[in-house]
């Protein structure tokens, strides 16, 4: 289904609703998927994910220092948003991504609850999966080879944890939502190179806060948690727990639900005709 723009308020609408029915056909699909396809897919999404704490690791082993803490949030989120590329215009099933567009079909009446819990579970397992394979690489290679010190995984770790349960709650709200924009104006683009910089802009946003994004951040606390003394399990399930809820709400309710009453409220296009100003119709 196209995508494409229409000029005016109405075809701003149009635009939305075709959107909103593409992205809405699309999680059909994956909920009448076979589960193991799914799975798969989600556990590829959350190996590729993880090249961006790999990558931002490398970064913080390999510099020398930062000018400001500015010029290092900056450089972090810059190459964390590579791995969001990889996999929303990859295509493979991030569970962050589906708490905005599965919960469309359920909207809409076209999914059952226990349909989008299946769904949601599947992905989720998986992708968490797809990270604890990919910390298995980085214990295997990443301090032999000098390219990712266990202290750079204790730091990206430090920046996640140590805050309350509420503060890591609404910090995943804010990457939820952020990753639910992603992928909704990733829907939107018209092009490749569209989305690219939809994708590049918004999910750099996550990096730079940091703020707690689920199975990104899985990998990033589960690494340090291998390789150093600085975290322990009590604070990874504490983190995971608090991160995966605000990144429902955050995905689910201020993308997904809000966009959908958005295009749901607007009503019917109507032919509207008016007077010009010399008198004629139309």
């Amino acid at each position: 289904m196209s995508s494409e723009p229409e000029s005016g308020p109405t075809g701003a609408t149009l635009s939305y609703r075709k959107i909103l029915e593409r992205e809405m056909e699309n999680a059909l699909k994956e909920i009448e998927r076979p589960a193991t396809g799914v799975f798969l897919s989600g556990v590829s999404a959350g190996l590729n994910l993880s090249f961006g704490a790999l990558f931002m690791a490398m970064v913080l082993t390999f510099s020398t220092g930062f000018d400001s803490e500015l010029t290092k949030q900056a450089t972090l989120a810059g190459i964390s948003a590579i791995a969001f590329l990889f996999v929303v215009v990859g295509q493979t099933e991030l569970f962050t991504a589906h708490t905005t567009m599965a919960i469309l079909p359920l909207l809409d009446g076209r999914a059952s609850l226990t349909e989008v819990a299946r769904l949601w579970s599947v992905v989720y397992i998986a992708n968490l999966l797809g990270c604890a394979a990919f910390v298995g690489l980085i214990v295997a290679i990443g301090s032999p080879m000098g390219i990712a010190e266990p202290a750079s995984f204790g730091s990206l770790a430090d920046a996640l944890l140590g805050f309350p349960w509420w503060v890591i709650l609404l910090s995943g709200v804010i990457a939820g939502w952020l990753m639910g924009l992603a992928t909704w104006l990733s829907a939107a683009s018209r092009d490749t190179i569209g989305r690219i910089v939809f994708v590049l802009l918004v999910t750099a946003l996550i990096g730079f806060g940091p703020f707690h994004h689920s199975i990104l951040g899985t990998t990033e606390v589960l690494s340090a948690m291998v390789l150093t003394d600085t975290v322990t399990p009590v604070e990874f399930g504490s983190f995971l727990v608090f991160t995966t809820l605000g990144n429902i709400i955050g995905g689910g309710v201020f993308v997904g639900l809000i966009n959908y009453g958005h295009v749901a409220l607007a009503g019917e296009q109507q032919d509207v005709d008016f007077e010009s100003r010399d008198g004629g119709e139309t």
